[in-house]
């Protein structure tokens, strides 16, 4: 194996989905080893998502797509675990690569968006551009796949179990209905069963990660307080997942628990003290009890932490007008201005502007 060619200062790996490669344990051991960090979830502060195939076996196709269309095309950088292992220096590059995605793409006639979440799932030898020419050659075998009925996921669930993906390059891969994929030999059709892979040992990891995964299910739902004591069971399995204790937070929050609300942020806090949106969800939930001072060390801390979020920024304003401290609504709304120009709420901030203006000459005058 390869080291990283540099160190991971300043990176944050957010996790979407169990890792299949190894326990999320280990990995985030690793990843601390090179001086990076690994979450839960996605935050602002997040530099890379990592999709791990675990992903596969617990959500729908349409669910991932969803997932990922979230967090493709921003500033984030998005990784299958093949590239999360390539950035950790534990798996070896593939062999030289030299297409674009859209030269694979013309040639294969394989529709972009299949593309590019079979190569988040690791159906490829890379999981992005430049692509090898065995790429190529799979890229056709799954788009023959489409045609024939197969969903993108389908075809990455069966990739998924069939060992090395370079070795499908030889095989006619035939699917019947789209509900199964089979290479074919002969007149023989055989189902790719996964045979050339280990399996294991790591029962408890994979049923923590399963907690996780459920109580994620259960928050998407609307079932805001079983979330909640799921997030709490799995903090009793791993008690340093600041994501798991700001999830369940939300979860409480939502549930009406808000004692237990902002005992959950403060927990989250605890474990991870740049945690931007711990701060500003905390500093809301204490403006709405009506606690201004205390709302408004939060939300100043979350801004000091990220001064470009302009969400923080903006309460900022609005809970200084409640307060009656127009002045120092004014400077705020005028930074949220500087971040935010053209929305509805640059146009409210634009307004608290002139009306902090007029009472202020007011006050002055008199």
């Amino acid at each position: 194996m390869t080291d990283p060619s540099s160190s991971l200062q300043g990176t944050t790996f957010g996790l979407v989905g169990a890792l299949e490669a190894f326990p999320r344990r280990l990995a985030l051991r690793e990843v601390r080893r090179l001086g990076g960090d690994l979450q839960h979830g996605v935050t602002r502060r997040t530099t890379h998502v990592v999709f791990g195939r675990g992903l596969l076996e617990r959500e729908s196709d349409a669910r991932i797509a969803g997932k990922y269309e979230a967090v493709s095309g921003g500033q984030m950088t998005v990784l299958s675990e093949n590239g999360f292992l390539r950035m950790l220096g534990l798996l070896d590059p593939p062999e030289a690569a030299a297409l674009s995605q859209a030269s694979i793409g013309e040639q294969s006639k394989l529709d972009p968006k299949a593309l590019a979440l079979l190569g988040l799932f690791d159906a490829f030898e890379h999981h992005m551009e430049p692509y090898s020419f065995r790429d190529l050659i799979l890229a056709r075998k799954y788009a023959g796949l489409l045609v024939g009925g197969a969903s993108w996921g389908r075809i990455a669930r069966s990739v998924r179990r069939s060992g090395p993906v370079a070795s499908l390059t030889a095989l006619n891969l035939h699917t019947e209905d789209g509900d199964a994929i089979y290479a074919r030999q002969g007149t023989e059709l055989t189902e790719l069963d996964g045979q050339g892979l280990l399996p294991l040992d790591r029962t408890n990891d994979t049923e923590i990660e399963a907690l996780f995964s459920l109580a994620e299910e259960a928050e998407d739902e609307g079932r805001h307080l079983e979330a909640a004591a799921l997030y709490r069971r799995y903090l009793a399995a791993d008690p340093g997942d600041g994501i798991a204790a700001f999830n369940r937070a939300n979860c409480l929050r939502a549930g009406g628990l808000t004692t237990e609300a902002a005992g959950a942020y403060m927990q989250a806090i605890k474990l991870d003290p740049n945690f931007v949106e711990a701060w500003f969800n905390l500093g809301g939930l204490f403006a709405e009890q009506g606690k201004v001072a205390t709302a408004r060390r939060h939300l100043k801390a979350a801004v000091t932490l990220d001064p470009g979020y302009a969400d923080a920024v903006y309460n900022l304003a609005n809970l200084e007008y409640q307060a009656g401290d127009l002045a120092a609504a004014r400077h705020w709304w005028s930074v949220y201005i500087q971040l935010d120009s053209t929305s509805e709420w640059a146009r409210t901030a634009e307004k608290g502007i002139q009306y902090a203006d007029l009472h202020l000459r007011k006050r002055s005058a008199g």
